[in-house]
Parts: structure tokens; C-alpha cells; sequence
């Protein structure tokens, strides 16, 4: 397994990470504390020592189940890296179970410290190695907070925060200003081969900046995992309901287009997924929405496959740039916006402003 370091910090983590928010919502089906602990059990096992978590992910349930699997399963705490999220108030606004929609937020320092302690009672630790701000946006960015999360990081309660974006594909300005100007560490954000923006513009930012990025939903929502097919239901609480139909339509069109880069190196298509963006500057760890055991072998087992030729990786480039000659309904959907007055703007490339000077 290959291992990475968020820029010029200390902390090291394996290049392929476990989301452990399948645990504390029933967006990919319900999965029992034992075979949560299992599925912890066995990422660790194939080398995976990043476990990506959150504290509103079931209202606190993915940590206390990770917390369950640190005593049960003889692994040490400095055996694993733990990340954790904070600014959702769910303990005033507990949301409907199943639910997709938004709760309350709080980022001021006092609810952050609150947080913290709560997860670290959770997780059974004392320490949190990555620690992100949740779904920030640009109103929310407090110069308070952003000092607390230094103070706990030099009391030893968190080793590196950082800023974690979405719910949707978006929020260029949250990264890059969070990195530039607050000193975060790390940004989390919707990241695959396609849907290469904003990720690549946070991406230059962070190695200017020594800071690293994480990868979510690396495969672009199961079509490069290439178990959707044109016939696939997206039930009620499937998270995949808020993609358009291009989505799919044209996801499988661009898998066939890419498909021989995997043939050509003997690998999946979802292995090709993780080693294009292993092979992005910038990009520290990939977090998986892996679902069991197969899907977690694969994507470790791709750390070790043949790299991408640079010939390869400008050709990619430049199909992705002209979405694959299938015209513009193939287009990435719209990143949203915090500051352009319609809440979105067109997907595309935009230079990191690090590049710009």
C-alpha cells in the first residue's frame, strides 16, 4: 500500500482510505455493527490504515461502530489514521433518518471544541488525526475557528484539519481560499476521472500551498466501478437520485472510451479510477465508497498496478477537455457556487490562482 503525507505535515496515510459514512446512513443498504466492524477488519487488513469518519454520519454511529472495531480487533491506535468531520448541530436538529436533506450547522469555536470531545468519546481515543470543517461555505469561514483548530492541534487533540466540501460537486472558492488564506492542510472534494474539476485546480493549490486533497466519489457514483448498467433503478434512497440521466447515459459512453487504458495495463476499470488520481500531484488519499470485500481488494490492489504513461495522461486530459467528442450533453453537471448569484456555475477547468502570480 502505498503511503502519502498531507504536504509539509507529519501525517502519513495510506493512499486508499475507508469512508466509514456507509456505516451511519442506509444510502447503499444497512449494514449491522458486526459487519461493519468486519468490513474495518478487513480494509486493515489489505493495508488500508485511513478510516475517513464523521460525526453526522448517523448521528454519531460510524464513529462509535469504528470505535467498537479499535477494541475489538487488536489493532492499535497508532496502527490507524482516523479522520473525523464537525459543524452539523445534530443534536438540536436530528434530521430524519434515510433523510438527504441539510441540517443545521454551527462552525463557532465553542460547538467545534464540543464536537471534537464528543467524537474522541466516541471513536475511544484521544486523538483525531485529520479533523475537517463539514461542508463549510464561504459565509460559514470564521477567522475564530480557524485559530481554535490550531489551539487543539497544539494541545495534541487533532494532528492536521482541514476543510471537507460539498454535499454537491463544487465550492472552488471554499478550497482554494482555505488553503491560501486559513492555512488548512487538507480538502476533501468530489474527484474522479470524470468529474476532474474543481479537483485538479485544489490540487495545484495544495502542492504550492504543501497542503494534500482527498478524493471522494472516485467512481463517479459507481460508473467507473462498471456495475451500472442503462437498466439500473436508483431507488428512493439511493444518494445517486440527485444524478441527471447524462449522467448515466454518458457515464457508460466515456467507460467505453477509457475502457482500453485498464485492458491495456491489466486492470479493472475501476483500478484505473484510483491510479489515474494516485497518479494526480497533489492528491494524498483516496476515500472509497467501497461496499464489501471485493470492492476494497480492487481498489488497494490497484496502488500496485503499472502507472499511466504521461502520453496516456495528456490524452485523457485533453478527451475529458472536449467531453470525449459525445457532444455537450456528455458535460460534467454544474459545480455549485457560493458566490455566483445562481448558485452554480459550468463545470471546467479554472487555473489555481497560485498559478496566476
Amino acid at each position: 500500500m502505498e503511503r502519502r503525507k498531507f504536504g509539509d505535515t507529519g501525517l502519513e496515510v495510506s493512499g486508499i482510505s475507508l469512508g466509514c459514512w456507509i456505516f451511519g446512513v442506509d444510502w447503499w443498504g444497512h449494514y449491522t455493527d458486526e459487519r461493519a466492524v468486519d468490513l474495518c477488519r478487513f480494509s486493515f487488513d489489505q493495508g488500508i490504515t485511513y478510516f475517513d469518519n464523521g460525526d453526522a454520519y448517523g448521528n454519531g454511529r460510524a464513529e462509535e461502530v469504528f470505535g467498537r472495531f479499535l477494541r475489538e480487533s487488536g489493532v492499535r491506535r497508532d496502527q490507524v489514521e482516523i479522520g473525523s468531520k464537525f459543524g452539523y448541530d445534530f443534536y438540536s436538529d436530528p434530521g430524519v433518518p434515510g433523510s438527504h436533506s441539510e441540517r443545521k450547522q454551527d462552525f463557532s469555536p465553542q460547538f467545534m471544541r464540543k464536537s471534537l470531545e464528543k467524537s474522541l468519546r466516541r471513536l475511544g481515543t484521544d486523538t483525531i488525526d485529520l479533523y475537517m470543517a463539514h461542508n463549510i461555505k464561504l459565509p460559514q469561514f470564521r477567522d475564530d475557528v480557524f485559530a481554535e483548530l490550531e489551539k487543539v492541534k497544539d494541545e495534541g487533540k487533532i494532528k492536521v484539519w482541514g476543510v471537507s466540501l460539498g454535499p454537491a460537486i463544487g465550492w472552488r472558492e471554499e478550497g482554494v481560499k482555505a488553503i491560501m488564506e486559513n492555512g488548512a492542510k487538507a480538502v476533501q472534494t468530489v474527484y474522479n476521472l470524470f468529474e476532474q474539476d474543481p479537483g485538479r485546480e485544489f490540487c495545484e493549490t495544495a502542492v504550492a500551498y504543501k497542503a494534500g486533497v482527498i478524493s471522494r466519489v472516485h467512481d463517479n457514483s459507481s460508473i467507473l466501478k462498471d456495475v451500472v448498467k442503462l437498466d439500473t433503478t436508483i431507488g428512493e434512497s439511493d444518494h445517486r437520485k440527485f444524478r441527471d440521466q447524462s449522467w448515466k447515459v454518458y457515464g457508460l459512453k466515456k467507460l467505453e472510451l477509457v475502457r482500453h487504458y485498464a485492458t491495456d495495463h491489466g486492470m479493472t476499470v475501476h483500478q484505473l479510477a484510483c491510479k489515474w488520481l494516485l497518479q494526480q500531484p497533489g492528491l494524498t488519499a483516496i476515500t472509497g465508497t467501497f461496499l464489501n470485500e471485493r470492492e476494497i481488494r480492487e481498489a488497494c490492489e490497484a496502488t500496485d498496478k503499472p502507472n499511466l504513461s504521461g502520453q496516456e495522461l495528456r490524452q485523457i486530459s485533453e478527451d475529458y477537455s472536449r467531453d470525449w467528442g459525445l457532444g455537450a450533453e456528455a458535460h460534467p453537471c454544474d459545480l455549485k457556487s457560493s458566490i455566483d448569484p445562481s448558485g452554480r456555475v459550468r463545470s471546467g477547468y479554472k487555473p489555481s490562482p497560485v498559478l496566476m502570480a
